[in-house]
């Protein structure tokens, strides 16, 4: 049996921009744009919040549905140049996304991290972001693995609205 034949093809077109930059690296700093943009511009540009110091947002090329960030608006890339007041807005977001993804798509864990350098993995690697990415019991699964696909449960703008609204919520 022809090993082709076998395979079955879930398509992603959206996904197709980001391949060809991370290819490439990113030249220009999504982050930068969002906090130089007009705040009727946010849901467009997936940030849910603008704190004094960082920003919540939602990553237009996701992991699994609901995967958030937290940036510094200031365009830095090494840890050691946040301030505390930058650590403490960075905490404070990362509790307010935990807290609005568990109100919204009740995910089982979370696994946060940062990518620190373009071999870590990061995409953007001249502007410091924190990943917040629900899991789910049974969420992994051979598509990662074998077929190189991750597979999204939600429409993106559909868990936005679901997220903004909840962050909105809160009241911070």
């Amino acid at each position: 049996m022809n090993d082709e034949s076998a395979l079955k093809r879930l398509w992603a077109p959206w996904r197709l921009p980001w391949i060809k930059e991370s290819s490439q690296g990113v030249h220009d700093c999504f982050i930068c744009d969002m906090v130089n943009a007009p705040a009727e511009q946010d849901r467009e540009h997936l940030l849910l919040y603008r704190g004094e110091r960082t920003l919540l947002l939602m990553n237009r090329f996701p992991y699994t549905n609901g995967h958030l960030m937290v940036a510094p608006k200031r365009h830095v890339a090494d840890m050691q140049q946040l301030e505390a007041e930058d650590w403490a807005e960075v905490g404070l977001l990362t509790q307010v996304a935990l807290s609005a993804l568990q109100q919204t798509i009740n995910p089982h864990g979370f696994n946060l991290g940062w990518n620190l350098g373009r071999i870590s993995g990061a995409g953007l690697e001249t502007h410091l972001h924190q990943h917040i990415v629900p899991r789910w019991n049974g969420d992994t699964n051979f598509m990662p693995v074998v077929g190189q696909t991750r597979v999204i449960s939600q429409d993106l703008w559909d868990c936005y609205d679901q997220v903004y609204q909840a962050v909105r919520a809160m009241r911070i």
